[in-house]
C-alpha cells in the first residue's frame, strides 16, 4: 500500500509519519474527513500537521500501559476514569490524540460527560504515550498543562511531570515504582502475552 493523502482518500502503511504544512482549517477538515476512523493519527501545531499510522507494537504497548494504570489505581482503591481514543485540541494551538488518558484527581470534572471542552474543562490527570515512530514531542501537552505524562520509547518508560512551565523526568505521583514495573510487564509480555504481564502484576501487588 502506497502513501496517499487527497480530499477523498487517506491511507497511509503502518509505520508511516507524515508532516505537512497547515493551517488549523487544514487540520479540522482532515480531521472531519477522518471522521470516526482512529487510524491514521492527526496531530495540529501551528503552521504543521502530522499523520501517523502506528505499528502493531504501537498498540499492544499502549493496551499494556493503560492495564498497568488500572491495575494499580484499583490496588489503591482510587477512583477515576480512562478514555481512549480521544481528541485533545485547543483551537488555533494543538489538536493531538494521545494513546490513553485518566482522570484522577479530577474524575468528578468528566463524570456522564460525552463531550471534554478543553478550553474550560480540567486536562487528563495521567496521559500515556507510546512512541515507536519518533511521532511524540512531550511539549505537545505543555498548552492543556496536563500534569503527568507517561511515554514508552525504546522500551523504556519515561515520567514527565510539569513543573512550572516545563516538563521533566522524574517518579510519578500515583506509583513511585512505576518504571521499575513496566520493565518487568514488558519483559513478561515480550516473552509470553500481554495477559501474563497483568496477571504476574496482580500477583506482585498481593504479595504472591
Amino acid at each position: 500500500m502506497h502513501t496517499v493523502i487527497t480530499p477523498e482518500k487517506i491511507e497511509l502503511q503502518p509505520g508511516t509519519v507524515v508532516r505537512m504544512l497547515g493551517s488549523w482549517q487544514d487540520y479540522q477538515v482532515l480531521s472531519q474527513q477522518l471522521g470516526d476512523r482512529t487510524l491514521p493519527r492527526i496531530k495540529y501545531r501551528p503552521g504543521e500537521i502530522f499523520l501517523m499510522a502506528p505499528l502493531p507494537e504501537h498498540g499492544r504497548d499502549a493496551s499494556l500501559l493503560a492495564d498497568i494504570a488500572k491495575v494499580l489505581l484499583d490496588c489503591l482503591e482510587q477512583r477515576y476514569d480512562s478514555f481512549t481514543p480521544i481528541t485533545m485540541s485547543l483551537p488555533e494551538v494543538s489538536g493531538i490524540e494521545p494513546d490513553f488518558c485518566f482522570y484522577i484527581e479530577n474524575w468528578r470534572a468528566v463524570v456522564g460527560k460525552s463531550r471534554i471542552d478543553w478550553q474550560n474543562d480540567p486536562p487528563p490527570d495521567l496521559v500515556i504515550e507510546v512512541d515507536v515512530t519518533s511521532y511524540t514531542d512531550i511539549n505537545d501537552y505543555l498548552p492543556y498543562k496536563v500534569p503527568e505524562v507517561w511515554l514508552l520509547k525504546n522500551k523504556q518508560l519515561f515520567v514527565y511531570r510539569l513543573q512550572g512551565e516545563n516538563y521533566v523526568i522524574t517518579e510519578s505521583s500515583y506509583f513511585p515504582n512505576v518504571r521499575e514495573i513496566v520493565q518487568q510487564c514488558l519483559q513478561i509480555a515480550n516473552e509470553q502475552t500481554t495477559s501474563e504481564a497483568i496477571r504476574w502484576l496482580r500477583n506482585f501487588l498481593r504479595g504472591t
